[in-house]
């Protein structure tokens, strides 16, 4: 079992404020991914589920267990916290080969002979790297390096495994591979992953729940297509998905259970049932409403429904087209599957699922309408 809950936590570099009141529940057999722009402080939070850092305030429990309380000034040494680390860079010794590497700290352990070999060839099955037992890290490319960390790792049979931007030193072909063997461990092994990354699709793709950062702070904690569909607010909306979502100016007013929006694009109406918790201004408000490039779909001719649009560019990319498109002042992007071609200022007609549209608060930045 390893559930851990971090209460309050805070963290202070002289008088730089990097974790403010930090409140997260990692349940057991997770895989918490912590994402965000460099510095918001994901990899912090990391350090100090680790041990590697003290934070200033707040508590920490594994299993219930306190491993951090601030007030009492105790801090569990990491040996004491049941989990390994894999950092960004390899961390390989250099002068021992891959068994050497991997056993090393099983030897530490005392474990008896058998048991190391048994977990030693269990780890390199688990991250396909049998044939390169007796090579040393300089016999091997980036990617065998990583899976022979990852190998180390997973060898000890931690409860929790940290994951500090492992793939980040990758290209990008071996970094897709790389994200099957995760979920690959993460389901046999069951353990529980907390994973950071700047990169979303790492996070969209691998995790069963995601932690999204911004400035210290948490700004959502979510399943991952529940953050891509409704981020709560439009800074994470503005993160998250890519090509990034559009956004378009607009004016709501709220009345007898509806919310009534008018945009260049349309004039929406949406049932209560749509609506977030989040307080709704009295009379008219500006809003902005967020589509999905990939929910903007293009037909060349005018059907029942459809909005006619002009293309201001077309990018055709192989597996998907985005095109560029204005109506009115506003400015927004259409993800089309497959190659399509558009002329520039060619008039086309676009659907858009009311349903999958997201709408903001404009002054409070915050979800008011979420899609389904």
């Amino acid at each position: 079992m390893s559930r851990i809950e971090l209460k309050h936590i805070d963290k202070f570099y002289g008088d730089n404020h990097v974790l403010r009141d930090i409140n997260l529940v990692i349940e057991d057999g997770d895989f918490m991914t912590l994402l965000g722009p460099s510095g918001c402080g994901k990899t912090t939070t990391l350090r100090v589920v680790s041990g590697l850092e003290k934070p200033q305030n707040g508590v920490m429990t594994i299993d219930g267990e306190e491993m951090i309380n601030a007030d009492l000034a105790f801090y569990a040494e990491p040996s004491k916290r049941g989990l390994n680390l894999v950092f960004q860079s390899y961390a390989l010794w250099p002068h021992m080969t891959v068994r050497e590497n991997i056993a090393f700290g099983l030897k530490i352990q005392k474990l008896p002979k058998d048991e190391i070999e048994k977990r030693l060839k269990d780890s390199l099955r688990m991250m396909r790297i049998e044939e390169y037992i007796d090579r040393y890290p300089n016999e091997l490319s980036g990617g065998q390096q990583q899976r022979v960390a990852i190998a180390r790792a997973v060898a000890s049979n931690p409860k929790l495994l940290l994951l500090d931007e492992p793939l980040s030193n990758l290209d990008a072909r071996l970094r897709i591979d790389m994200r099957s063997e995760l979920q690959r461990i993460h389901r046999e092994l069951g353990t529980t992953i907390i994973y950071v990354t700047h990169d979303q699709v790492e996070a969209l793709t691998m995790s069963t729940k995601i932690a999204l950062f911004k400035a210290g702070e948490l700004s959502q904690v979510d399943a991952p297509m529940d953050l891509y569909m409704n981020p709560i607010d439009l800074e994470a909306a503005d993160f998250i998905g890519n090509p990034r979502i559009n956004f378009l100016e607009g004016t709501g007013r709220y009345e007898n259970g509806k919310l009534m929006v008018k945009c260049e694009l349309k004039d929406y109406t949406f049932d209560k049932a749509d609506m977030t918790d989040e307080k709704i201004p009295n009379g008219e408000f500006p809003v902005v409403v967020a589509i999905r490039p990939e929910q903007v779909h293009i037909t060349p001719d005018a059907e029942p429904g459809a909005l006619p649009v002009k293309v201001y560019a077309n990018q055709p990319a192989g597996s998907e087209t985005l095109v560029s498109l204005q109506a009115g002042k506003s400015d927004f992007l259409s993800k089309q599957i497959g190659l399509a071609q558009y002329s520039i200022d060619q008039t086309v007609y676009v659907h858009i699922d009311p349903n999958k549209i997201n709408i903001y608060d404009a002054k409070s930045t915050r979800l008011i309408k979420r899609a389904k």
